[in-house]
């Protein structure tokens, strides 16, 4: 006999699982209920819109109703919500929020994937205002679109995460006066605070205004208040401070709930009410590392939870290994990526670790078009398991964490990835890609052979009056240097050795890490002990320093800033 298959939700996850329950049993009956009136669009592309990158807001559509009934032989109804779950009956009470009339539905597998919902906080002044806006699918795009080009130029976007800087970015390209307001120190929390400064600049940089560690407290029609009291230019308002798991159908049939609030499912992804399934944004999962409780807001896994899930349903074998959070962005000019745990993850989970930071070429220096690749990778320590990476700039950005994403789900080591082999063109990469050469460094920090002190600690450095060494050509140092630097190029550094005192701790720097290693190394064989070398060196501090110099007017300790 064969099966009855619904499924509450149309877009990523639950459109997937139906897709995969077909492909796995041509004679199932399948129906998909999906409130929205389009099912299957491209939700990642939405902000996209916005700036005409993608023309046509039809072209977010993927699939319709009609492709899912000749296609896939899928009963898509589409503004048909699912109101109530009955377990002991085995079905579900249906709206048809077009006609009004309501009908029950009998299954034998239920799959879950209502996603999320985004956050609105409610005490906030005016959230229910005309020109208050999320983003979740083609009827809001469409509706901010519609709305700011006919009320004014001015638009807050409330939140640094994602979402946030995707509609930021796009409605400045559209011309908008854009402001992105964030209430924490820092966008884009998978990234340590370092790295985020690079986005601070080139957000900054490029005509939006970025408020930091402030939050609104009032929205009207032309302006929003924050909690500092400041008053800001706003005939539109983008909500974007995170999403929470739409789990109220869940609630009232009695599935029980994980840790993070959202539905908790087994290895097979099934609830605790038998014959019913959870895909999605709408669950807690796990993180692959940590093996902690966690929520990911993100298409990918989605799409193998629902893959997963169907297997489940046809009794093949599937397992709920987690996620590790391996996602990327674009912002303006900067591509960023990032998997894994970053620094605060570690500490929070109580793991033992270390990081190295190099700024390599992102191909050979020469090819017109190289520029430097900020990244951070975070390994265990003493094991030197790779426990996470953080990549920023102009070039490929996700190839590299898409090689430490894929060496963490193997379980790889900074040995692994010091013997990666990987493709190498002057076009594309430099013959020991920016990966290989941060587990070069890593394990020379992992055996030992030097210590290295963060960027974050530089400035207190020069206010405690400490004796920092630059080893660049006097030419780069007079360009730019940290005040109170001490300058002697590494060609001079054996003839000058009587220069360097002896009996305090000597910090190094030079461009981007690599030449004050080599004179650590020289100094470490004239029988020097206490040397450390600064993390990212002059570059990296640069984009550290800088964002906050200029916003807080505070004095730099660089005489001249190096983004090159």
């Amino acid at each position: 006999m064969s099966k009855r298959i619904l499924v509450i939700g149309g877009v990523a996850g639950g459109a997937s699982a139906a897709a995969r329950c077909r492909r796995l049993d041509e004679n199932a009956e399948i129906i998909v209920f999906e409130k929205g009136p389009h099912p299957s669009f491209s939700n990642c592309a939405l902000p996209y819109y916005l700036s005409r990158e993608i023309p046509d807001s039809e072209k977010l559509l993927i699939l319709t109703p009609e492709d899912f009934r000749t296609q896939f032989k899928i009963d898509m109804r589409v503004q048909n919500e699912v109101t109530q779950i009955l377990p002991a009956e085995q079905q579900v009470k249906v709206r048809n929020l077009e006609t009004g009339e309501e009908y029950t539905e009998a299954y034998d597998e239920l799959i879950i994937a209502t996603g999320a919902n985004a956050v609105l906080p409610r005490a906030i002044e005016g959230i229910d205002g005309d020109n208050v806006f999320s983003l979740k699918n083609v009827v809001d795009v469409r509706a901010i679109d519609e709305f700011v080009r006919s009320h004014g130029k001015n638009v807050a976007v409330v939140g640094g995460g994602f979402i946030g800087l995707e509609v930021m970015e796009n409605l400045k390209l559209a011309g908008f006066e854009v402001t992105l307001i964030e209430g924490l120190d820092q966008v884009m929390t998978p990234l340590d605070y370092e790295l985020a400064q690079i986005l601070h600049k080139e957000i900054s940089d490029q005509g939006v205004r970025l408020v930091l560690g402030d939050s609104v407290a009032k929205i009207r029609e032309h302006e929003v208040e924050l909690a500092s009291g400041e008053v800001i230019p706003a005939d539109a308002v983008i909500m974007s401070v995170g999403v929470r798991p739409e789990v109220s159908l869940a609630q009232e049939c009695g599935i029980e709930l994980g840790e993070l609030g959202g539905i908790k499912v087994d290895q097979r992804y099934q609830t605790s009410i038998p014959h019913i399934y959870a895909v999605g944004d709408v669950i807690d999962t796990h993180n692959f590392i940590t093996m902690k409780p966690t929520r990911l807001a993100l298409a990918g896994p989605a799409q193998r939870q629902a893959r997963a899930c169907a297997d489940a349903i046809y009794g093949r074998s599937s397992n709920n290994t987690g996620v590790i959070g391996s996602s990327a962005l674009r912002c303006f000019d900067y591509n960023v990526a990032v998997t894994g745990l970053n620094e605060k993850q570690c500490q929070a989970a109580g793991i033992d670790y270390q990081y190295s930071f190099v700024i390599p070429s992102d191909k050979v220096g020469i090819m017109p078009d190289a520029n430097p690749m900020f990244f951070k990778l975070l390994f265990h320590y003493p094991s030197g398991r790779i426990l996470g990476a953080q990549a920023v700039g102009k070039g490929a950005a996700d190839k590299r964490i898409d090689v430490i994403a894929t060496l963490i789900k193997m379980g790889g080591t900074l040995e692994d990835l010091k013997e990666l082999e990987l493709c190498y063109a002057p076009s594309y990469s430099t013959a020991k890609d920016v990966t290989n050469i941060a587990a070069l460094v890593g394990l020379n920090l992992l055996y030992g052979d030097y210590e290295q002190v963060p960027m974050t600690q530089v400035r207190q450095l020069v206010e405690d009056g400490a004796f920092i060494l630059d080893v660049r050509e006097e030419s780069s140092y007079e360009r730019g240097h940290i005040r109170g630097s001490k300058n002697i190029p590494l060609a001079q550094l054996r003839d000058r050795i009587d220069e360097i005192p002896r009996g305090v701790p000597v910090y190094l720097h030079c461009r981007s890490a690599q030449t004050s290693y080599f004179a650590l190394r020289v100094l470490r064989g004239q029988g020097f002990t206490n040397l450390k070398n600064i993390a990212g060196s002059f570059l990296a501090l640069s984009f550290y320093e800088y964002f906050n110099d200029k916003t807080t007017g505070r004095e730099p300790i660089v005489t001249e800033y190096n983004f090159r």
